[in-house]
């Protein structure tokens, strides 16, 4: 998509509900060269005496050069500058897990990280919504009559797939292979002052893959398992495997998972969770509508992390549709009153991940941070005042966009 002859940096952000763009321009790594920027509809040009930086737009993305306006320098980035912009709205998101694409569908389920198959050829005739987690509190406001629903898990049948936010429910009866639950040694309890002990199992309901021990889901049944999104591929059996980057699958399922939540629901704020109850992130989404279009010519100079290396591995131009949002880490007892706040404000969601893959996530979201000009990283005055409290991101405010990959 793009020709990087040069050092120079071009970051192209498009916002396509306000149909406007930001357009950053880096700085030579030799101060004072002069830089001749030539902007036409379909293109972006930087030339410099060493040499030429061209950024070629998606076919759905026009500038309108004559509209340039607000030029500045901002030290460290570069010139900013800000442009009108055709830009058509990005095609509907359309989940993996959406109901009418799986229903009446003979389905693979696998393992994302290796492969491995978890559950084949698997008839789902009904693909079902969850209700959303504090459902059971709201009966009494629906029901002039005890709670119907009392002590009646939701539990899938044989030919079910029951949806949540970020897992699915599926019945293992009548499979014969099943993920191998982990082992764990017993404990022992003193029965009386005889010294007697006995031997008593201890619950662990991790669901892990047979190949590559990964953890896929938690059995909530004897026959009723939860795999999560981050961690399975469901794919007509008639199709192969797909080989999706670790990073690019987890960003493409959380963002997905983000944009869906705020439009049904309303909510911008999100707590990600373990599955031990713990906070790893708190996120706030800004804004789902951009596409980020950039000349990469100074990402070699970006620590490289292995999880990573299928996003470096891009072309020195690209372009992705992103969701932005202002993130804090909350491990290593970092932010704690913060998320103490949010996990009693009712208008903060909580999206429940493995913790592997709530680490995962933190890691992509300060690469992802990392890879920005440096005015885009923090925000330094963002906050919201709650009724009850004050819900406000202090310090360093830091700012990622997290890719969305949009099914063809």
């Amino acid at each position: 998509m793009a020709a990087a002859a040069a050092e120079t940096r071009v970051f192209l952000e498009v916002r396509r509900r306000l149909q406007s763009a930001l357009l950053i321009l880096g700085e030579p790594k030799e101060g004072g060269v002069p830089l001749d920027v030539s902007v036409t509809p379909s293109s972006l040009q930087v030339k410099t005496p060493t040499g030429c930086t061209e950024l070629r737009l998606p076919a759905e993305v026009r500038l309108a050069p004559s509209s340039c306006h607000g030029l500045r320098y901002v030290a460290g980035d570069g010139l900013h500058l800000r442009l009108q912009t055709q830009a058509d709205f990005s095609p509907k998101l359309v989940s993996m897990f959406n109901q009418s694409s799986q229903a009446q569908e003979c389905c693979t389920f696998y393992c994302q990280s290796c492969g491995e198959v978890i559950i084949r050829d698997r008839k789902l005739l009904r693909v079902l919504p969850l209700p959303s987690e504090n459902w059971g509190a709201l009966v009494g406001e629906w029901c002039c009559h005890p709670d119907p629903f009392a002590n009646k898990p939701l539990h899938p049948q044989e030919n079910d797939c029951f949806i949540g936010d970020t897992f699915v429910l599926v019945n293992l009866r009548s499979d014969l292979w099943q993920p191998r639950p982990e082992l764990v040694p017993l404990e022992t309890h003193c029965l009386s002052s005889e010294n007697r002990f006995q031997l008593k199992p201890k619950a662990n309901t991790k669901v892990i893959c047979k190949r590559c021990k990964v953890m896929l889901g938690e059995t909530m049944s004897s026959e009723t398992t939860k795999f999560y999104m981050t961690e399975i591929i469901i794919q007509p059996s008639e199709r192969n495997f797909p080989i999706i980057p670790r990073s690019r699958f987890v960003q493409s399922v959380i963002a997905q998972c983000l944009v869906e939540l705020s439009s049904a629901r309303s909510t911008f704020r999100f707590t990600v969770q373990g599955q031990d109850g713990k906070a790893y992130i708190l996120l706030w989404l800004l804004n789902s509508d951009s596409l980020v279009i950039e000349s990469l010519g100074s990402s070699k100079s970006i620590k490289k992390f292995p999880l990573l290396e299928d996003i470096l591995e891009a072309d020195s131009g690209s372009a992705w549709n992103a969701v932005k949002v202002l993130y804090q880490p909350c491990i290593k007892s970092r932010n704690q009153s913060l998320a103490r706040l949010w996990d009693s404000d009712i208008s903060v969601h909580s999206l429940t991940l493995p913790s592997a893959t709530c680490l995962e996530l933190l890691l992509i979201l300060s690469r992802n941070n990392a890879s920005l000009p440096p005015s885009l990283r923090c925000m330094n005055s963002f906050q919201l005042e709650s009724k009850n409290a004050p819900n406000t991101f202090r310090g360093n405010k830091q700012g990622s966009y997290v890719v969305i990959s949009l099914p063809n």
